[in-house]
């Protein structure tokens, strides 16, 4: 789960290396966000010759989480950090960077962001 002023690093080549988290969409009772999840970032450290620089605000969909979540299977999924990748838009859904680094959680795919998941080594 991510809340107000959480801390991500970027799962992308966009130039972004880390992330804070400044509002979470889906509405205001919507306070902690999961996988898939589309959600305002700020960029707190970059690259100097990426494609965005620091201090630039952004949309970002989440793609790992700590925390663990139940799959409708029963079974549970959970990974070793808490990443997003920068997206354009968030009704085309296309992401800024040519490369997703790591893996990435099927909930991604479902959600409608089919490009990040083909792009993406391995869908978990």
């Amino acid at each position: 789960m991510i809340q107000h002023r959480s801390m991500l690093t970027s799962a992308d080549n966009s130039g972004a290396r880390v992330l804070q988290v400044i509002h979470i969409f889906g509405g205001s009772k919507h306070k902690f966000g999961r996988i898939g999840d589309v959600l305002n970032c700020v960029i707190k450290d970059a690259t100097p010759n990426g494609q965005v620089k620091e201090s630039e605000i952004v949309k970002a969909v989440l793609v790992r989480s700590r925390k663990e979540f139940r799959r409708k299977d029963g079974s549970y999924v959970r990974f070793s950090d808490n990443a997003a990748v920068l997206i354009d838009n968030p009704k085309d859904k296309n992401p800024r960077g040519t490369r997703i680094f790591g893996p990435i959680a099927r909930e991604v795919r479902d959600r409608g962001f089919t490009k990040i998941a083909s792009m993406a080594i391995e869908v978990v």
